[in-house]
């Protein structure tokens, strides 16, 4: 296993993070796969509810098998710091190492559609654990091997609303401030991973998915007057551009020190695309 190449990514049941894990298998990578979600049917706390969703890790794992690459199913909640870290210790018992690290899950519960005047200390605890402190835990777990091979990619998802002001508020469609507050949080980490390591092989990116439909958000009824409001890219999209900065340095005229805005290179690059790697 010691030369293939790994990639390792959080929220992989759906979404961007199940399409990315297919779109890296695509370009040749092994996955470690991670989220609370591992059959279908299963039901998850989320914001809309107690809910199943479609989409889980075993069939992020058969579409990966499907272009002949390995996926490993962890099974981890960002709220819960020892699994993320069992997680991660079993992708590296498994793989040897990892050479792609996508951040991509967050927290999706209680406290990210609340008012300002009824958070309570519990939503920002769980906020910050799911969307700070576990990216941070796995980079600290895969960043030493990484500098010790003398190369790495790090890739954080931000967020639109760590930089807009919303257009509603929380419960009307917006957002409230907790939310982009941690996603401006993880943003700043780049940076300090780049002074912190120069010279180093390490490559470390921010990127920001614009606005991307998901079952979550229909779930917790973002009507279509709410939508117009936006322009919307495919998770498609943003994993086809999640594979491709796995092997191509971001253009100088990206800013790829600040931001990668997703949408933009999707459609700069010709990635755009409504057809999902999971169903072919």
């Amino acid at each position: 296993m010691s030369g293939d190449k790994t990639a390792f990514i959080s929220g992989a049941s759906r979404g961007i993070g199940a399409e990315s894990a297919v779109a890296l298998a695509k370009a040749g990578y092994n996955v470690a796969i991670t989220a609370r979600t591992m059959s279908e049917g299963e039901s998850q706390d989320y914001v809309a509810g107690h809910m199943p969703l479609p989409g889980s890790l075993e069939a992020t794992a058969s579409a990966v098998r499907a272009y002949g690459k390995e996926a490993l199913c962890l099974q981890a909640d960002v709220l819960q710091p020892d699994t993320i870290q069992a997680a991660a210790e079993r992708a590296l018992q498994h793989f040897g190492h990892i050479d792609f690290l996508f951040n991509n899950a967050i927290y999706q519960g209680e406290g990210n559609l609340t008012r300002t005047l009824d958070l309570e200390r519990k939503h920002l605890d769980a906020m910050y654990q799911g969307n700070v402190y576990t990216p941070l835990a796995l980079v600290q777990a895969f960043l030493p091997g990484m500098l010790e091979r003398g190369q790495g990619t790090i890739l954080n998802m931000l967020s639109h609303t760590a930089f807009h002001n919303p257009p509603a508020a929380a419960d009307k469609g917006g957002w409230n401030f907790v939310y982009p507050s941690s996603k401006a949080a993880l943003g700043r980490m780049a940076g300090a991973l780049r002074v912190e390591h120069p010279d180093s092989g390490l490559r470390v990116f921010n990127i920001e998915p614009g606005t991307v439909i998901t079952e979550v958000m229909r779930s917790a009824g973002i009507d279509e007057a709410t939508l117009s409001q936006f322009k919307t890219c495919t998770p498609q999209s943003i994993a086809a551009v999640v594979a491709w900065l796995a092997a191509n340095e971001p253009l100088a005229e990206w800013q790829p020190d600040q931001l990668l805005r997703a949408p933009s290179i999707a459609k700069q690059l010709g990635l755009l695309g409504t057809d999902s790697l999971l169903t072919r």
